[in-house]
Order: C-alpha cells, then structure tokens, then sequence
C-alpha cells in the first residue's frame, strides 16, 4: 500500500504569480514615490516665487515707493532657483491709489508663471 505525502513547497505557477503581484505593488509605489518628488519640487518653486513677489512689494511699502505707471522685470532669484519678476503698475478709479501686480516667472520656461500677487499703493503725498 502505497501512502501519499502532501507536497511540500510552491508550484511554477504559484511563484510567478507572486511575483506578479509583487512587481506591480513596487511599480505602483515607484510611481507614487515620483509623484510626490515632483510635487515637493514644485511646492519649493512656488513657496520661493511667493517670497520674491512679497519682497518686493513690502520694499514698496517700507520704501514708501509711489511706483510709476508701466511694466518693468529684473532677475529675483530665491532659493538657488532663477526666477523673473515682471511688475505691472496700473491705474486705479482713484488717483491718489495705484495697482502693483507682481508676477513671478520660471527663468529657465518664461511661459511658466508660477505666481501673481497684487496690492493697492497710496499716494504717499497724500497720506500722513
């Protein structure tokens, strides 16, 4: 009388399978793991872009600068990053207020504008 014993160990088919559902759970976090390199380098972009539109307006209200009307754009670079900054000095519906709108662009792509801040500045001969 011949006795079977139960097999012992893992079939071909078992292993690939495994390692099927093993490869795509390492490539599924390998695409999660580039996403979010991406956007952590991209929220640095931003962060330094909105330091560098702040600067320059708070030097517009310590300075007590009244800018004057038109556009103008210098080198603002943050962080070890280049960045442009074009300012735009527009009119208001009161004359004794203007419009500072600052935009900050990616150096490296101009066509990437990576934030715009804006704020109203007073006619300092006219304040107190």
């Amino acid at each position: 009388m011949r006795t079977s014993y139960p097999a012992r160990g893992f079939t071909l088919l078992e292993v690939l399978v495994a390692l099927v559902v093993v490869g795509t759970a390492l490539g599924a976090s390998l695409r999660a793991v580039g996403s979010l390199t991406q956007n952590s380098s991209g929220l640095r972009a931003s962060m330094m872009a909105t330091w560098s539109a702040e600067n320059r307006l708070a030097e517009i209200r310590l300075t007590r600068e009244y800018p004057a009307f038109g556009k103008r754009s210098k080198d603002c670079p943050q962080g070890g990053l280049r960045l442009i900054c074009e300012e735009e000095v527009l009119a208001t519906p009161n004359p004794y207020f203007r419009r500072v709108e600052v935009s900050v662009l990616d150096a490296d792509n101009n066509q990437r504008r990576l934030i715009k801040l804006a704020q109203i500045v007073p006619d300092p001969s006219r304040t107190r």
